[in-house]
């Protein structure tokens, strides 16, 4: 290799070669594929989200388990996980410490879609949502990050100018001409 010039000396100056920042660990790698992640900033938010309600929850601890402040603050904290659909029951404090990316994973729309038999795969879901397919009550979501509360999950339906809502309604019909 031949030697460095100056300019390029001081550029490499910061740079480390052999360790890098993101090695580490595969779990990442493969809550992305999992969940068909666009975006490997959505993972780093969803692992800041994790990271602020836990070190929320080490605070609240602290308090006094008399404390009516911590036992308002506790129910609150219970009550908006429960409602977004992180965690599955609001019983106790504990269900919340161990809560992980996966978590909110799994409340993004094409994985709603999956579960509500939208779709087959993650992927085909993220095609219908950013082709203008899937409406939340009225509105047409495009983003496939989009978070799906419980409250909302009930209001997924295909949106009116859809193809694929049009072919729904066509076999249905001929569905039941031929039962009826």
């Amino acid at each position: 290799m031949r030697k460095l010039k100056f300019h390029e000396k001081k550029l490499l100056k910061r740079v480390d070669l052999y360790n890098w920042k993101k090695e580490k660990d595969h779990r990442e790698a493969e809550i992305i594929k999992r969940y068909n992640l666009s975006n490997r900033e959505d993972y780093d938010k969803y692992n800041r989200m994790c990271g602020h309600i836990t070190s929320m929850i080490s605070k609240i601890k602290l308090l006094s388990s008399q404390d009516p402040f911590r036992v308002k603050l506790t129910e609150q904290l219970l009550e908006k996980l429960y409602n977004m659909g992180i965690i599955t029951t609001k019983d106790n404090i504990q269900n919340c410490e161990k809560l992980a990316v996966s978590a909110f994973c799994r409340r993004r729309l094409p994985i709603v879609l999956c579960k509500l038999k939208f779709a087959q795969t993650p992927k085909e879901a993220c095609t219908y949502i950013e082709q203008g397919h899937i409406r939340i009550g009225t509105k047409i979501i495009t983003d496939p990050a989009t978070l799906v509360s419980r409250s909302q999950e009930d209001h997924i339906t295909w949106s009116d100018t859809s193809k694929i809502k049009q072919t729904i309604q066509q076999y249905n019909n001929e569905r039941d001409d031929y039962i009826g």
